[in-house]
């Protein structure tokens, strides 16, 4: 983590109070808040809010149902009776009127409208009858005119009707006063059912209007309540969400700015609060991170320092190896061999074997400051990454150890080699040390057979190196690519035990790995792969190393 921690911040540093100076500025009071939640602030607004629409809807429901009673009534019942009742006056005006006509003419024509009349009487008290009922005031009005209708009917109507025609009726000319009188009480008859019926008409029409004020106040009070559910919704809202979530997104923004200082405050619901207060965690554990982080690399900027200072030491080592301790062994085996050849008759058995063991441990010492040399050289001099071509490589290393090939008479095959980025001459040790292995870790009983596989693969390129040898047991796997490792002597097999290591340096070098492949039999195959395309790396080092030294006289 590149963050840097802001200044007075440091490993054990916390917010509390005793540790103001490293945790920043003051913390905010928190507000105590309720301990209602985002989801059970909904829940009841939603609640109230379903209710008091459910009580409106009921009241609404209600006012309908009694608006469309007082309808109903209005011009289902009250108006047709009306109309009805008017109807039933008038057919019994015409039969009044018919009779006294007749009464006083005796002419029969003036019975027609007698007769018309009876059969609309008729059809309005049924009419009346289907429309008021058989129960209630109207219905006791109508039976009242129909009984008071009968007794002027058969008292006088009927029997006027039932005169012989042809001159005044004496009957109505005696009993005029009587009939007049009768049918007066047909008309207070009629004109109390009609003041009823209107009355009754007028009593819907006002229970009409007063439903329809009533249903105007209700659907404005439903309107109403829902314009302030609304209202106080958003204003819910924003103070107990929107405000609170913008306080915390101002405060993880500054955290996510890199100003870990400032503290993360929680407000409003109880969930937003316990969110604020897992995010003042989180922040309070990045800053402890932070804190080690910094430690961490401070400790590593010291180790790299020193780690820097030690491979500029081994350098001058390498050095020094190279330049000063190898004329020495040189000397000292010259001088070695000179003393042979000059007191050759002069040295026993034992002496010539003294001298011959000098003589090889000079050269073996020589052997391994070059090797070491050319180990601590990978990645660091003849770096320069080109386009290497493979093939012709591989024919300069075949024709390197052409001498070990005849003598060993082995068979070295390939397959067609691609063109690599990578430095020539460290691929060249890596396919070298490879095929001088495999000739040298030969089967006694058959001659060496070794075949280098290439194949293109995962953007990499995977090769290997195939022989019959005496192969390698795979408890060594892993030893055999360490420096100085080796699974024989050096009576049996001569070397240094650096070769393996330095094929893995080189390999890892150019971005692959190297792996013995122990389902290979009978022998050894070791894999290794290079990449497609030349990797990162650091710029090297190309020079030695400037080493003064002490120079005296001799």
């Amino acid at each position: 983590m590149s963050q840097q921690l802001p200044h007075g911040e440091g490993p054990g540093q916390t917010d509390e109070p005793g540790h103001a100076a490293a945790a920043g500025p003051p913390r905010r009071p928190a507000r105590a808040g309720s301990r209602w939640t985002t989801r059970r602030a909904l829940n009841v607004s939603v609640a109230v809010v379903m209710v008091a629409l459910v009580l409106l809807g009921g009241g609404g429901a209600w006012v309908h149902a009694r608006a469309t009673d007082a309808t109903g009534r209005l011009v289902d019942r009250s108006s047709p009776a009306l109309i009805a009742a008017a109807g039933l006056e008038n057919a019994l005006v015409n039969q009044e009127t018919g009779i006294r006509g007749y009464g006083l003419t005796g002419r029969r024509q003036f019975l027609d409208p007698y007769h018309d009349g009876l059969t609309q009487q008729q059809a309005a008290a049924g009419r009346l009858r289907t429309l008021v009922g058989h129960d209630g005031p109207a219905a006791q009005d109508l039976a009242r005119v129909l009984d008071r209708t009968e007794v002027w009917q058969r008292e006088f109507a009927r029997p006027v009707a039932a005169a012989p025609s042809g001159g005044p009726v004496r009957l109505a000319l005696r009993d005029a006063g009587a009939g007049l009188e009768s049918f007066d009480a047909v008309r207070a008859a009629l004109g109390t059912q009609q003041r009823h019926l209107e009355h009754e008409r007028a009593q819907a029409r006002a229970e009409l209007h007063d439903v329809a004020v009533l249903q105007n106040w209700i659907f404005t009070g439903l309107a109403a309540v829902v314009f302030v559910m609304l209202v106080l919704a958003v204003l819910g809202l924003r103070r107990g969400v929107t405000e609170p979530l913008g306080k915390l997104s101002a405060d993880v923004r500054a955290a996510a700015r890199g100003d870990f200082r400032r503290p993360v405050q929680g407000s409003g619901p109880a969930d937003l609060r316990a969110l604020a207060s897992d995010i003042e965690g989180m922040r309070r554990r990045l800053v402890d991170e932070l804190a080690f982080s910094d430690e961490a690399r401070s400790q590593l900027d010291a180790q790299a320092t020193e780690l820097q200072r030690s491979n500029s030491e081994l350098e001058q080592f390498a050095y020094v190896a190279s330049h000063d301790l190898q004329e020495p062994l040189r000397k000292v085996a010259s001088f070695c061999q000179l003393l042979q050849r000059r007191n050759a008759d002069q040295l026993d058995d034992r002496a010539q074997q003294y001298i011959a063991f000098a003589v090889d441990g000079a050269n073996r010492m020589q052997a391994l400051i070059n090797d070491l040399l050319a180990f601590s050289r990978v990645g660091r001099v003849h770096a320069d990454h080109t386009d290497v071509d493979l093939e012709a490589l591989f024919g300069q290393v075949h024709e390197s150890l052409s001498i070990a090939i005849e003598e060993s008479a082995a068979t070295v095959t390939h397959d067609p080699l691609p063109t690599v980025p990578g430095d020539t001459t460290q691929l060249g040790m890596l396919l070298q040390n490879l095929l001088s292995n495999a000739l040298k870790f030969r089967s006694p009983d058959r001659p060496p057979a070794i075949h280098l596989s290439a194949r293109r693969a995962d953007g990499s390129w995977h090769f290997a190196v195939d022989d019959n040898g005496i192969g390698i047991d795979p408890a060594y796997s892993d030893k055999i690519f360490v420096i100085f490792q080796r699974l024989h002597t050096r009576e049996t097999y001569p070397g240094t035990g650096i070769g393996l290591a330095l094929c893995k340096k080189v390999v890892e070098y150019h971005g692959g790995t190297i792996a013995v492949d122990h389902d290979h039999t009978p022998g050894t195959r070791i894999t290794f792969t290079l990449a497609e395309h030349a990797p990162v790396i650091p710029a090297p080092e190309t020079t030695e190393p400037t080493l003064q030294r002490e120079v005296t006289a001799p």
